[in-house]
This record gives C-alpha cells, structure tokens and sequence, in this order.
C-alpha cells in the first residue's frame, strides 16, 4: 500500500468518481480504475460502491480516509523535509485562511513576507474554518487561519487573540453612537447574519440567536447574507444591524460609513487561532511566515493546544 495509491483512493473521493479523478491526476481513467481495484484487491475489501449512479464510500473506505489523510501528508512531509536541505528560506508555503480574516492585516503581513522573500512560492486559500482544518490536516495547506480552537489530535492550534464582537448599525439608525442597558433594547430589530452552514465559525445567526437565549430572551427576526461585504453595505443602507468583530468593521467605522450601539450587559468576542499539522513539517519559510503573523496579531511566539 503506496502513497500514490492512497493518493489516488482520496482522490477519487474528493472529486466524486473516476472520470473527474483521472482529469485531476493527469491520468486514464482505466488506469484509476486498475490503482484502485490492486488497493481493494490488497486490502480485501470494497472502498467505494456505486450508488444511483453516483460513487460513494463503502463502510470500508469511511474507516480508510483519515488514514490515508494522514499517510498522504506523512510522505509529503518526508519530501519537502528532504528538500529543505538543500534549500533555506525558499520553496513552496500554503495558507489557509477563513474568509473573514483575510484583511488588510493579514494583506499586509503577506505583503512583507513576499518583499522579504521573494524566492518562496506563497499561495492562499480561503475557505469556512472547518476547511481550513480539513486542508491543514490534509496536507494542502501548511498553516491555517480561523476561528475558535480546532479539537482534532491532528492539528496544533495556537491561540492569537480573543476579539471583540459589536454591535454596528446605519450611521443614521436611532441608536447610533448611543448605549443601550440590555440586549433586550434589541430584540425588535433585524439582524443581519451568516446562514448557518455546518462547519462554519463565522459569526452566523446562531451566534445572535443564542446570545438572545442566553439573555433568556426569544429569537429575533433576521435575514441571512453569506458574505461580509454584503453585509457591511446592508447595514450602512439601514435595512438591519449586525455583530461583527472589530476587525471586520474598521474600514467603515474609519470611514463614518456605520457605527457601533453599545450594549451595556453583552460581552462577546470569538478567538482566532493558528492551525498547523501536530508533527508535520515545517520548512523554514513556512516557521518565518508562522511567526510574521503572530507577532503581526499580538499572539505568542509558541503556544500549541
């Protein structure tokens, strides 16, 4: 059982079949089919079933994912460890960052980090917080960047800061730049929020709502948005108030666009985490890059979960 046949076997579960295996790796698809019926013939077992049409895991091949998972980005460790020998401070750094963190911030450490060092090959990904772990995990990203710990035995998570969370509204919305006594006060307004998506940390209409139940006060009314930006401009146009990190609203806090209510008994904020492989590679380009982006956000130079 070779790293390409695991490779191969993910693969085909990921794209969701042969055909769209075989254009992923280059290759025919009788010579998937082959890799995949030696590894089943090895293992003595089925790992995928057709089903509908459609090709699907067998029992067998949801046991073997986070196996191969882990035996893929083993060997891809083993070789970029083995390259690193005889190259310092260059080859290739993925970074998987959730959505909502990819600001001017994070902009401009990459900015840096690029100047510094041009010879390193940096690519970025965003995605929800629960794929950046997933492509960390995977190997396909060297460090991640998201919301709230992550408690797989797979991955490292060190902990950069705990960020506010308020409340923001139009700049001519009754309550701007006011103060409120109780979360009570606005309970009649309409939130703004991410539609819940399973995986998703992003600050999601669950987040209000239980903030609400918390509070022992009912859901409110609200309406789903799934991107910031959009958002942000909804409630500039008055059409809702949201809750949002600091972060994520200083663009337009700087520029007078909207404003905060302040709530006198809500305290809430959600913590931003690094994500790395618990004892995977890391090449000296991707510690220099690490450490850019915990000194950039104020976190320690060394704090694993």
């Amino acid at each position: 059982m070779d790293s390409d046949a695991l490779n191969t076997f993910l693969v085909v579960h990921r794209r969701g079949g042969i055909s769209n295996a075989a254009k992923a790796l280059h290759r025919s698809q009788p010579a998937i089919s082959r890799r995949i019926a030696l590894l089943e013939q090895e293992l003595g077992v089925p790992l995928f079933e057709r089903i509908a049409g459609k090709t699907r895991l067998s029992d067998a091949g949801r046991v073997m994912v986070p196996y191969a998972e882990r035996a893929v980005a083993a060997a891809q460790d083993a070789e970029n460890a083995v390259r690193a020998l005889s190259r310092d401070k260059s080859g290739p750094v993925a970074l998987a960052v959730t959505g909502t963190l990819a600001g001017e911030r994070l902009s401009r450490v990459l900015k840096r980090f690029a100047k510094r060092h041009p010879e390193v090959d940096l690519t970025l990904r965003t995605a929800t917080s629960a794929e950046v772990s997933d492509l960390v995990r995977r190997g396909e990203a060297t460090i991640g960047l998201r919301y709230d710990r992550d408690r797989s035995r797979d991955l490292d998570c060190g902990q950069l800061f705990s960020e506010p969370l308020q409340v923001v509204c139009a700049r001519q919305h009754r309550l701007a730049g006011r103060r409120v006594a109780r979360l009570a006060d606005l309970r009649d307004e309409r939130w703004i929020a991410f539609p819940v998506v399973p995986g998703r940390r992003e600050i999601t209409a669950a987040h209000v709502f239980a903030l609400f139940l918390t509070h022992g006060l009912g859901e409110v009314d609200w309406t789903p948005v799934d991107s910031l930006t959009a958002q942000k401009r909804l409630v500039e146009a008055g059409l809702g108030i949201a809750l949002l990190s600091q972060s994520n609203a200083a663009e337009e806090m700087g520029a007078s666009r909207i404003a905060t209510i302040r709530v006198g008994n809500l305290t809430a904020s959600h913590d931003v985490v690094t994500v790395t492989r618990r004892g995977g590679f890391l090449s000296a380009a991707s510690r220099l890059l690490l450490e850019m982006i915990r000194t950039a956000y104020g976190g320690p130079k060394s704090r694993a979960r």
